[in-house]
């Protein structure tokens, strides 16, 4: 397969100061190879991920949809690894095997993309990671790998808005202990990853940045999934009992298995004793859990938006073409898709933007 030829476009300026903009790059001589399929090979970490499992969905009705505008057939072959990066590896000879054009690999282990990454450029087979980024050396190693996820940061920061917003209409309410503190547990996604990490320390600056004083009651790894989270959210009940005001989660699974422990506990939204409940990614289950009332809010990582830009990606490397301008392709590596708030304010508005 030809690499593209990347090249910088035309600056634009901008207000208080110049920036490039990189848009509309195609391949250097402007022409467009004419292809007449595309294939491509999908392999998730974990397909029982709620999140995950919602972007390989969206991938699929997009590529029915671009077969008809492209006027090419689209190959999806989607793999899970089990949460086993050597199952992922043997999973990226598989692609280049069947002579998959492009491969899309969601890491089992983000600080083990060498493989995937070695075996790739000795086949000249070019990679999209997305949702779970790799360590931004691996990413450097070759010019055909690719990001398409978000940044963790923002989610972080939105989550603990979200909580900062509540306290200055109802602070009382969510203190419970009028202790002028806000005693919170923490579900953490995974040891080690990006977007745990990040999410789990801006969530805590944004609501100490903006004036709010808290206290960790206690904080536990439960590898964004569901069942795990609510486990470890039955301990912190039997320890804290009624001092847990908060809970935060990285993510929707995890703060629905915290609602499920109280739930099981036999507590209702409507008991004095419901602490405040926030995930991250507004899967559809969790925007139904803020529909509900039993969570706060959550943010809204766009499953919709970061499917089609891994498909519109895909087409562009592979037929040399460029990229719809909505998709930036930022540094020549990334895309990054902007997260949004979802509370019962604007819930509404949301879910009639997913059903678009």
């Amino acid at each position: 397969m030809k690499k593209i030829k990347k090249k910088i476009c035309s600056a634009a300026a901008l207000t208080l100061g110049a920036a490039l903009l990189l848009a509309g790059c195609g391949s250097e001589d402007g022409g467009q190879k004419e292809i007449k399929k595309l294939k491509i090979g999908i392999s998730v970490y974990d397909q029982y991920d709620t999140f995950v499992s919602e972007i390989v969905s969206y991938l699929q009705a997009y590529a029915k949809e671009k077969e008809k505008d492209w006027g090419i057939s689209i190959t999806l072959d989607v793999e899970n690894a089990n949460g086993s990066q050597m199952i992922q590896n043997d999973q990226m000879d598989g692609f280049i095997r069947d002579d998959m054009d492009i491969a899309c690999i969601n890491l089992v282990d983000r600080t083990d993309a060498s493989t995937i990454v070695e075996k790739a450029q000795a086949s000249n087979v070019p990679v999209i990671f997305f949702n779970r980024e790799l360590v931004e050396e691996d990413l450097e190693r070759w010019d055909q790998l690719y990001y398409v996820g978000a940044d963790a940061f923002e989610s972080g920061k939105m989550q603990g808005e979200i909580l900062v917003e509540e306290c200055k209409k109802n602070f009382s309410k969510i203190d419970k202990n009028g202790d002028g503190i806000l005693q919170y547990v923490m579900l953490e996604g995974e040891a080690g990853h990006n977007d745990s990490m990040v999410r789990s320390m801006s969530v805590i600056s944004e609501i100490t940045d903006r004036g709010y004083l808290v206290e960790k009651l206690s904080d536990e790894i439960a590898n964004w999934n569901r069942d795990q989270a609510a486990n470890k959210m039955k301990q912190f009940m039997e320890k804290f009992d009624d001092e847990i005001e908060v809970v935060l989660a990285n993510n929707d699974d995890m703060a629905l298995g915290a609602i499920d422990a109280l739930t099981a506990a036999g507590l209702s939204t409507k008991d004095e004793n419901w602490p405040v409940v926030l995930g991250i990614d507004g899967t559809t289950v969790g925007l139904e859990a803020v529909e509900d009332g039993k969570m706060l809010g959550t943010v809204l990582n766009d499953a919709k938006g970061q499917a089609r830009g891994m498909l519109e990606l895909a087409y562009s490397i592979v037929s040399e073409n460029s990229l719809p301008e909505e998709f930036e392709l930022l540094d020549g590596k990334y895309i990054r898709m902007p997260y949004q708030i979802v509370t019962v304010d604007n819930l509404g508005e949301i879910q009639m933007k997913l059903m678009k």
